[in-house]
């Protein structure tokens, strides 16, 4: 079923070009007609009156055919009107449709052969805000393009903000310098052209430059922008948001890339790693990749970027005492080292206008218009999700009152979703001398509105200022295709002095809030708090649990020593025991003998005393015979035997 309705349609679409081509070649032919009718005009005004009379007839006849005299021609005029490529009603067209009633930019004049001074393209101001492209090859006048607008934009009192890549728009703060050159030029369009310069404030990317320097929070930059710049899958670009969520609900501010990294090492530590356990945790595969991007983001020189204090979007929404919108111009050096923080930076800019601006809807005049040169860098590489983001920023942004223009080589470099919401188009010469290029031509043709212009001839043939316009006109409707010579800037087509310019940025008092980077109290120092308090605790654990070893190891210690002494105690008691026991037995011993000694001594003292002994009814007389009881009784003996006695025992007992 939808096959037939497909093939309507295509046939559809076919008829309507088919259609267009027949009425293009309709005004082409009627274009050819009347120029050719116009110059036979010409040549009729200075051809001689035809009079009734025929001429005299000569009296001589020439001789030969040669020697007649060639028929006069008539002489064609040199000040008849040139030739144009467009038809009177075109011409008229196009003049209804840059007519604005309100507040206007002056584009240029229409090309139509050679510059129409008396039609003049214009932007309705109150459609600034419905976005634009200015595209064209290197060299064919864009920057001059966008000066020109910026200086009229800001004129009107509305802010201006463009990333000055290679220095060139610092002139517009410089008045400009008359030549016979420019004035034919500006004379030859309509344009009266005085010089006159623009109030502006120069901005350097992370301090790396002239200008107040610019920075972010790794924080307010955001995890989805952050993720495009390191390149992140998926999974890992989820794995970063959750990084930031946590840091969030912790209380861990993100400054730096240091705090981010801080916060990574932390989340994979023994001591963080609890952390995000019922959210899943983090792998350390994806934390390793995560860390070595941003390291390699670091050395493109975004750590100059990031940091405090940050610098607040407001600041490009001011205007200047007089009453014209101020100039911001940022400048970029090396851009091309660094594309994707660039890039990436000026879409952080926008959606932080984005978020802190009111809804205002159309209003006379735009509150910002933003500049976004070399647009190519911010598309390249970028995931779907980015492109969404992009797309809904721009598409929501004009009910804020900021208008952006995307400046460009080709329009190819910019998603269609979001050429769909540009409602200007300056596209300057495109060049078609690859297979690539000549597609792209066609690509970029098949995109205007239907007009006289051969647009594939014309966009190749344009000259370095001149350019293809067509705009939003002040109802909304896209205005007729016109060759546009282009106006030329006021200012100083050269750059501002090196000096002049750090003078005036010194002279900023911007330069007292954002000059000096400041180092807060963010997530990279509470986190190295907290690894030595868990170090210290982890210590503290290790010394306790060696302290209770150590202890314990003592007890064992003082255990087997106890066990020895108690041994060695039970084995002396043991010993005094048995030496008691010994001295027991040796005192009895010694008793013993004593007391044989004492009988013995009291026996030989009996005898010595001549003592008898009656037995029944006998007397008996000592023996002389017993020479040892008379040594024992006498008292050398007695000492005799108490020596030996006692080197027997080896003590006496005490009397």
């Amino acid at each position: 079923m939808s096959d037939p309705v497909e093939e309507a349609r295509a046939a559809a679409v076919a008829a309507r070009a088919a259609a267009d081509e027949a009425r293009r070649l309709a005004d082409e032919a009627a274009a050819r007609a009347e120029a050719l009718a116009r110059a036979l005009e010409a040549q009729a005004a200075v051809a001689p009156p035809t009079g009734l009379e025929a001429p005299p007839t000569p009296l001589v006849e020439p001789t030969t055919a040669d020697d007649a005299a060639p028929a006069a021609v008539p002489p064609v005029r040199t000040d008849a009107p040139p030739t144009g490529l467009l038809s009177p009603a075109a011409v008229d067209a196009i003049r209804s449709g840059y007519t604005v009633e309100g507040s206007a930019i002056e584009v240029g004049a229409l090309v139509d052969g050679s510059a129409r001074p008396d039609v003049q393209v214009r932007i309705p101001l109150g459609m600034l805000n419905r976005h634009g492209l200015v595209a064209g090859a290197t060299g064919t006048g864009k920057t001059k393009t966008l000066q020109v607008l910026a200086e009229q934009i800001a004129a009107a009192g509305v802010p201006v903000f463009a990333a000055d890549v290679k220095g060139d728009l610092s002139g517009l703060a410089v008045p400009g310098s008359a030549s016979p050159k420019l004035l034919e030029r500006t004379q030859g369009i309509g344009q009266d052209w005085t010089p006159a310069a623009s109030t502006a404030e120069f901005y350097a990317l992370g301090g790396v430059g002239t200008g107040v320097p610019v920075r972010a929070t790794v924080s307010g930059f955001g995890p989805l922008l952050l993720s495009k710049v390191l390149g992140l899958n998926g999974t890992q670009e989820s794995s970063l948001g959750l990084v930031f969520h946590y840091a969030e609900a912790a209380g861990l501010p993100l400054v730096d890339l240091a705090d981010l990294r801080s916060v990574l090492s932390w989340l994979t530590s023994d001591a963080g790693k609890g952390e995000l356990a019922d959210l899943g945790g983090l792998s350390k595969q994806t934390v390793g990749v995560i860390l070595r991007e941003l390291i390699t983001f670091a050395d493109q020189g975004a750590d100059t970027f990031f940091g405090e204090p940050e610098i607040d979007t407001a600041q490009f929404l001011r205007t200047a005492p007089d009453g014209t919108g101020i100039v911001s111009l940022l400048e970029v050096p090396g851009v091309q080292d660094r594309p994707a923080v660039f890039s990436t930076f000026l879409m952080w800019m926008l959606a932080d206008l984005f978020n802190e601006l009111p809804e205002v809807g159309d209003q006379d005049k735009p509150k910002l218009v933003f500049f976004l040169d070399e647009a190519h860098l911010l598309f390249n590489g970028a995931s779907k999700d980015f492109l969404d983001q992009i797309t809904r920023t721009v598409r929501l942004i004009r009910s804020k009152g900021v208008g952006v223009f995307f400046v460009t080589q080709t329009p190819k470099d910019v998603p269609n979703d979001v050429l769909a919401q540009l409602g200007s188009r300056i596209q300057h010469q495109l060049r078609a001398h690859t297979p690539d290029d000549a597609k792209a031509l066609r690509a970029t043709v098949s995109t205007y509105p239907t007009s006289e212009y051969d647009l594939g001839e014309v966009l190749t043939s344009l000259a370095t200022g001149e350019a293809i316009v067509t705009v939003m006109n002040e109802k909304g409707a896209p205005t007729p295709v016109a060759w546009t010579r282009l106006r030329a800037p006021r200012g100083s087509m050269d750059p501002m002095p090196a000096a002049s310019m750090l003078a005036a940025v010194q002279a900023s008092p911007l330069f007292a809030t954002y000059g000096t980077a400041i180092d807060p109290d963010s997530a990279h120092e509470i986190l190295a708090r907290k690894l030595e308090a868990a170090a210290a605790a982890a210590n503290a654990a290790a010394a306790a649990e060696d302290a209770a070893r150590q202890a314990a190891e003592a007890e064992v210690v003082a255990a087997g020593q106890a066990r020895e002494a108690a041994a060695a105690t039970a084995a002396a008691a043991k010993r005094a025991a048995a030496e008691q026991r010994e001295r027991a037995a040796a005192q009895r011993e010694y008793d013993k003998a004593q007391r044989e000694f004492e009988r013995a001594e009291r026996a030989a003292e009996q005898r010595r005393r001549g003592t008898r002994t009656t037995t029944g009814s006998r007397t008996r007389r000592p023996s002389a015979s017993d020479p040892l009881s008379d040594v024992l009784g006498s008292a050398l003996g007695s000492s005799i035997a108490k020596e030996v006695v006692k080197g027997i025992f080896a003590t006496l007992r005490r009397r």
